[in-house]
């Protein structure tokens, strides 16, 4: 929690924790958007509006003392790509690593409260079972070689320097019209990179480069590691760390939560390229499906590429707002 100041609140009922919330300010955001706005993540409350209500209470009078006037959420509580926004469809099968899930009940306490929602983000499932056609593949090598880009591992060995040009990638491309982020320093890079490192297969790090070496595209898979941790039953110890090292080999699937294009390399392939080199590494380690996600609801682009690339549309997540 590095944004700026924020505050977690717990919930009692009956002498048992009932539920939680956290609120803050991501002061960075607001500097560079001009805005006076506040958070909340981590939400959970057993099925009882009357504690859900409370959270909300605390979490918004928190914010309002601080002159907060606008509130969102729920949002990452590391300004990352994870736990964002509130699992509103797509009920009918286990979450994936790093995502939002949630019981339905959920979003009638959201409603009930007042918060309206502000935009959602999309979550596209691959079933790998089913190759990718002749003609994406063939019209994926004629783009890169008609843009002269290649598509590469990222080097985990040299990983500052990847960073550095990863950092720089990011910046570009990330949209200014987007409310909800702004491009990382490449201290917060470094920090998420520390996070992510245990868990990367460099296989599913990829970076595309143009014919000078520079980078245009990054995408960025990780294994499914939902699949080891819901047979640990919550303990590592003390043969917890035995199961995760086996079932590990067993993961079946990833989900593909990063996907950057240099503003001058879109509409050339890029997208497509790293879809393919994903699928590809995917399937030679046994993977039978991918999740894409999240994706703007209003990147009309994106979703546009990750249908083209086979994606359908499986999850749905809202994230709110509230004026106070």
């Amino acid at each position: 929690m590095k944004l700026g100041p924020y505050r977690y609140f717990l919930a009692w009922k009956n002498g048992k924790p009932a539920g939680r919330i956290g609120s803050g300010i991501d002061e960075k955001l607001n500097r560079e958007k001009n805005k006076s706005e506040g958070y909340i993540t981590l939400f959970e409350s057993i099925n009882d509006y009357e504690v859900a209500k409370a959270l909300f209470d605390a979490a918004l009078s928190w914010l309002r003392e601080r002159g907060i006037t606008t509130v969102t959420g729920p949002q990452s509580p590391s300004n990352g790509d994870d736990y964002r926004g509130l699992l509103i469809k797509g009920f009918d099968s286990p979450p994936v690593l790093l995502n939002s899930y949630n019981p339905p009940y959920y979003a009638e306490f959201f409603d009930r409260y007042g918060w309206e929602k502000q935009f959602d983000r999309l979550a596209f499932y691959y079933d790998l079972s089913k190759p990718v056609t002749a003609r994406f593949e063939r019209s994926v090598e004629t783009l890169m070689k008609r843009y002269k880009y290649t598509v590469r591992s990222m080097n985990i060995k040299k990983l500052r320097e990847e960073l550095l040009r990863v950092q720089k990638l990011v910046t570009r491309a990330m949209p200014e019209e987007w409310p909800d982020m702004v491009p990382p320093s490449i201290e917060e890079v470094e920090d998420e990179a520390k996070k992510l490192l245990p868990v990367v297969d460099p296989d599913l790090a990829l970076i595309a480069e143009n014919d000078k070496g520079e980078p245009v595209g990054l995408a960025i898979a990780l294994p499914d590691y939902n699949q080891v941790l819901k047979r640990l039953n919550g303990r590592l110890l003390p043969i917890g760390f035995i199961k995760f090292l086996w079932y590990k080999r067993k993961i079946t699937g990833g989900r593909m939560f990063v996907l950057m294009v240099d503003p001058d390399y879109r509409n050339k392939g890029v997208s497509a390229a790293m879809y393919l080199y994903a699928f590809r590494a995917g399937l030679k380690k046994g993977y039978t499906y991918g999740d894409g996600s999240t994706i703007h609801e209003f990147n009309i682009r994106m979703r546009r590429e990750a249908e083209r690339a086979g994606g359908e549309l499986y999850r749905i997540f809202r994230i709110y707002q509230i004026d106070l």
